[in-house]
Formats: structure tokens, sequence, C-alpha cells
């Protein structure tokens, strides 16, 4: 019956063709003759053929999970921390005068005790020369005196001159005797000055760039030559809330906290473990925070004064809990969820306690079970009671999870 009445209405049509003035009017008549016969012909199928098709218009979701699993793990706090040399010296001289020559390259590593600066040593050379001789000269009077305090004690044992000569000699002779260790005190001196117009690195470290330059008079422990910066080690400052302090179980020192990781800009973590050398005994009132301060080897300088770095704090003792990608864990107005999916391969939401950071992933506190399935992709596709077609996430595709341990 449907097919007669197609191959009628297509004769109309086909000799309404060559009536141009009614053919707009009879294209629009077929259109809405198509529209009604396939709606009498899909009403006409069975209910099997509608449920079908909805099927096929929404099909499962494929998801990637992964399976929940308890780890033990000590607690941890991390936050931001600056890096500082252990020793930042400023390079200052001992005595005034021109600066002659700078001595080393700006930056660049120096050993303790490698020069730096030269100072116009003549007028040093000078006051050396000065000295000496006026040493000689306080030695040839001490060899007076000796020689008379000699002759008044030989006269005076044979009764020819009065106790009262002796006692002048003699102290003339103590006299000398103070003002040619005086002379020689001064000798030292000058030499000592003339060594200081050699500016030396005190310690080895890394310089800073100079800050005068060759010609310029300087003046004796007040211009600011440079700077030099010990490296290694290396200290890291960073702080902490009371609320955090407490949280890991009270005031953090040297004692409690088992082990300080350095987090590089890049991301990696630093290959060796810092110290607690520092802890401050109180909480700063303006702040609210305790002040601490790590150290870490740093032989082959790869870590620079100045930097921002992460730091995690592990101390405290061990809990149990889930590690989960941070793509895994999303946000609501009620909090943290995750998606779990239940026997039926139906998704549901799953709020949870999320601690901090641990690399890539989230620490999970409370809301999950050993073995729940967590989905970790295709996340903005999915809803609470959307079916889905679950595939284990491979572990060789996943990236390590690298658990804090004592």
């Amino acid at each position: 019956m449907v097919r007669v009445a197609i191959s009628i209405f297509s004769i109309l049509l086909n000799h309404a063709c060559f009536l141009t003035t009614i053919k707009p009017v009879m294209k629009m008549c077929a259109n809405f003759f198509y529209y009604g016969l396939a709606c009498f012909i899909l009403t006409g199928c069975g209910g099997k053929e509608s449920t079908q098709t909805a099927v096929e218009m929404n099909p499962p979701i494929e998801v990637t999970f992964m399976a929940a699993e308890p780890v033990k793990m000590p607690m941890s706090l991390e936050t931001i921390a600056q890096t500082e040399g252990a020793k930042e010296i400023e390079v200052r001289p001992r005595v005034g005068g021109i600066l002659l020559k700078r001595l080393y390259d700006e930056g660049a590593a120096v050993e303790a005790g490698q020069p730096l600066f030269l100072i116009d040593p003549e007028p040093f050379q000078n006051a050396l020369k000065e000295a000496n001789a006026l040493l000689r000269e306080q030695s040839f009077r001490m060899l007076r005196a000796q020689s008379d305090e000699n002759r008044q004690r030989q006269l005076l044992a044979e009764n020819f001159v009065s106790q009262r000569a002796y006692d002048l000699a003699a102290v003339d002779l103590a006299i000398e005797e103070a003002a040619l260790q005086a002379a020689k005190i001064r000798v030292q001196q000058a030499q000592l000055n003339l060594s200081y117009t050699t500016v030396k690195a005190p310690v080895s470290g890394v310089t800073g760039r100079s800050q005068f330059s060759e010609g310029t008079l300087v003046s004796a422990n007040n211009s600011l030559l440079t700077t030099l910066t010990q490296l290694s080690p290396i200290w890291v400052r960073f702080s902490f809330s009371d609320n955090e302090v407490a949280r890991i179980g009270g005031h953090l020192n040297e004692k409690n906290v088992h082990s300080v990781r350095m987090i590089l800009p890049g991301g990696s973590e630093y290959q060796q473990d810092g110290k607690i050398n520092f802890a401050a005994s109180k909480i700063d009132p303006m702040l609210g925070t305790q002040q601490l301060r790590a150290t870490f080897d740093n032989t082959e300088q790869r870590i620079l004064p100045g930097q921002f770095v992460r730091v995690r704090v592990i101390a405290g003792e061990f809990r149990t809990v889930y590690i989960v990608p941070q793509v895994a864990v999303l946000a609501s107005d009620l909090g943290r969820y995750v998606y779990v999916i239940d026997e039926h391969n139906a998704v549901i939401q799953r709020p949870v306690i999320a601690d901090d950071w641990i690399g890539k992933d989230w620490i999970i506190l409370d809301g999950l079970n050993a073995g729940d399935r967590v989905v970790v992709d295709n996340l903005i596709k999915l809803s609470p009671g959307k079916i889905v077609d679950p595939k284990l996430r491979d572990a060789t595709s996943s990236s390590p999870v690298n658990v804090p341990s004592l």
C-alpha cells in the first residue's frame, strides 16, 4: 500500500513539473508528505527497534580506571622555600689606598686565600722601611744602655759609684728595652699593612661583581669591594603556619624531622636529602609561622643562592592513605570528589578528603576503599549514573609514585 501511494505521488509530481506556476507549491506538499510517511513508518515499527536506536545513539563511554590500593607513608608538609649561601661575605679592604688591579674574574669560583684585589703597596713599603730603620736605631740605643748598666754595676761593686748612679743606669736600660719592643711591633704592623694591600678571599666560594674600578680610592674597612658566597653546602629557608605545624605533631626541629627533600623549579627532586640546621623556638607573632632552615650538599653547584624551590618535610608517624592522579580528583561546591565505577559499570561520585600533593598525585586521606575502580580519564563526559566501558590503566604507562619514606 505504501509503495502504491509513493508511485502515484511521484507520477503527479513529474506531471506537475511542467506546470511552472504551481511547481513551488507541489514541492512543499511533497516535503510534508514524505515527513508524514516517515513518521508513519517509525510508528508502525516495534518498541524493540526504538530501544536499539536509542542505545546506538548513546553508547557506553570508554574510560580508564586504576584500582585504589592503600599505602603506608609518614606525614609530610610541602611549601615554597628560597636558597641562600651558607656563607655570604662582604669583601672589604683592611687598608686604604688606590685600587691598582682586580685579580679575579667576576662571577668565577675562587679558593680560600686567592688574591682578589691589589691596592697600591708603595706607601706601605715605605712605612715598612721606616719602621725597620727605627728598629735598628733603637737596637743601638739598647746596646749603649746595656753597656752603661754593666759598667755602673762593676763600679758599684768596687764602691766607686753610688747606688743611685747604678739605679739610674738600670732604669735607662729598662726604658730602652721597652722602646725596642715597641719598634719591633711597629715593624710587624707595617709588614701586616703591606700584606693587606693584596686583598684575598677569606673562604672558597663564588665571587660577585666588583664595586670599584682600577684607580679608585678605597678606604679601610668601609669600601665594599665585592661579595663572596659559599655554595656548598647550600641553605634553604622556609616556614610553616602554626596550623600546619600542629597537624604534623607540633614544634618541628632537627630531632623529629625524618628528612627534608627539595623539589627543583623543573619539578625534579634533588638527589640528596637535607637536614634541619635551624628551627625557631617560637611562632612568629607577625606572620603566624615557624621559621626553619635546612642544609643540602651542593658540591656540583647545581643550586644557586636566591632560587625559589619547594621543600617537602617528612615527619610524624606512618598513616594509611591512597595515591591517585591529580586529574582524577575533581572539585565542587561541596568539596573534592572522584568518579568510582560500581559493579554495573555505572559511575558514581565519591567525596574524598585530600591532603597534599606528592609529585603529580593527590594524597587521599579518606573516602576510598581498597579495590575501588577510580576513573582517571574522560572525566568531562561523565555524570552520576553514566554507563561506561572500563579499561584498567596500563602500569607501564602510568608514572611511578614516589612514596616518601623514612
